[in-house]
């Protein structure tokens, strides 16, 4: 393995993004990641159900600012605007009548415009969420469903912070397809885990099982989960900042169970949006039969995600199985032919679905973000300013990062 100017750690978005960069500028990069494929949280496969189905990322967010939807549109990629809005709500076995889903909607804007002009002492949503208007659907979409963790675990300064996400598209294709194959031009060198990144010298070391490299400077794009069970070991130590910011930034998850659905729609539409409420924040989401495909998927986030992640596949597909049934009635389980569940959890190389900070550390992104010793730098989905926790941001992470990297070692050069 040879010297580098630059070594890139991870070759999810943001590893690819700050690798064409560099490359870009004519500097010499190397790309080490620790699974067997590129594109981390973006991946797509057919195992489970013979279509694409997008196991990490699925939403194009923020299209007009996305980088990625050019590309799905060059790519000739199907592509739909989703609008998130909810089309069907139950509150347990009940489906909720007219009244009650207009209730849901002022709720909704009432929560949004509380954590607008909150400015008290707690940061803490589920706070707001009992002070406006109590625990109700909207809070469901604040908290599991949209930062991966539940409300009293979500800081209001951390949440107020994040961009508006809409336009809003899915792509039949899949878009960890359409990452692959804009990365796929990246030298990457796979099932290769950083082991030791060394930064008591003139520049680093970064040590792997397949040897060591040494280079200017390194881009660590791992997630925030992978660093706080130092995967990957610095010598010297980081600075006590950035590891309480590391630590800050714990991963949410959100958990898919698609089913595949055969010989009925069960009343909905193609891109129909279900919410099943119940008790002790076992919620349930539904996007009903994307692209007109045999598939109702499932969604589980926050503290219930990290549970039926833990009780396993054949359970997580029989509860949601179970959900249908109470719903839409017993026919409901013959027309269910096959399940399957996402595991972010137990990815060694993850451990989770992206990075939400704790109440009161809103300020752990931006400690993270500065450079250790003008030698390390962090970059992700955890950096990614108002498109936290999207595979667009954290590809506009990495070309950022990628662009001062590049500068730095302008100026050094220039020095010499």
């Amino acid at each position: 393995m040879t010297d580098a100017d630059v070594v890139v750690v991870g070759a999810g978005a943001a590893g690819l993004a700050a690798a064409k960069r560099l490359i870009g500028q004519g500097l010499r990069v190397t790309v080490l990641e620790a699974m067997d494929r590129i594109g981390g949280r973006a991946w797509t496969t057919s195992t489970d159900f013979g279509v694409a189905f997008d196991i990490g990322c699925a939403w194009l967010h923020a299209a007009d600012r996305n980088p990625f939807f050019p590309e799905a549109v060059a790519a000739g990629w199907t592509l739909r605007h989703h609008d998130m809005g909810l089309d069907h709500l139950w509150f347990g076995k009940r489906k909720a009548g007219a009244a009650e889903m207009a209730a849901e909607v002022r709720a909704a804007a009432e929560l949004a415009a509380c954590i607008e002009r909150h400015r008290g002492a707690s940061d803490r949503l589920s706070t707001l969420v009992e002070a406006c208007h109590g625990l109700r659907a909207s809070a469901t979409f604040a908290g599991p469903m949209d930062y991966g963790a539940d409300d009293d675990e979500i800081s209001v300064t951390d949440f107020r912070s994040a961009a508006e996400l809409d336009p809003n598209y899915l792509t039949k294709e899949g878009f960890g397809a359409l990452i692959h194959r804009w990365g796929a031009d990246v030298p990457v060198t796979l099932a290769t885990p950083v082991r030791r990144i060394r930064w008591d010298g003139p520049g680093v070391e970064v040590v792997t099982d397949k040897g060591t490299i040494r280079a200017k400077a390194a881009i660590v794009t791992v997630s925030t989960g992978v660093l706080a069970f130092e995967e990957i070991a610095f010598t010297p130590d980081l600075p006590d900042g950035h590891l309480e910011a590391i630590f800050d930034l714990p991963m949410g998850l959100l958990t898919k169970i698609p089913l595949r659905i055969e010989g009925t729609r069960l009343g909905l539409q193609p891109f129909d949006d279900l919410l099943i409420e119940r008790h002790a924040r076992h919620d349930l989401y539904f996007l009903a039969f994307p692209f007109d495909l045999d598939l109702m998927v499932g969604f589980v986030g926050g503290d219930f995600a990290w549970e039926m992640e833990a009780a396993g596949r054949a359970a997580a597909v029989d509860f949601v199985t179970d959900r249908l049934v109470e719903v839409f009635g017993a026919s409901a389980r013959k027309a269910v032919t096959g399940g399957a569940m996402t595991n972010w959890s137990a990815e060694r190389h993850v451990r989770g679905a992206y990075a939400a900070a704790r109440p009161g550390k809103a300020h752990a992104r931006e400690v993270l973000s500065r450079p250790v010793g003008e030698r390390i730098w962090f970059a992700g989905e955890a950096l990614a300013g108002g498109l936290k926790q999207t595979a667009g941001g954290a590809r506009l992470s990495g070309e950022a990062v990628a662009g001062k990297v590049a500068l730095w070692l302008s100026h050094q050069d220039d020095a010499a």
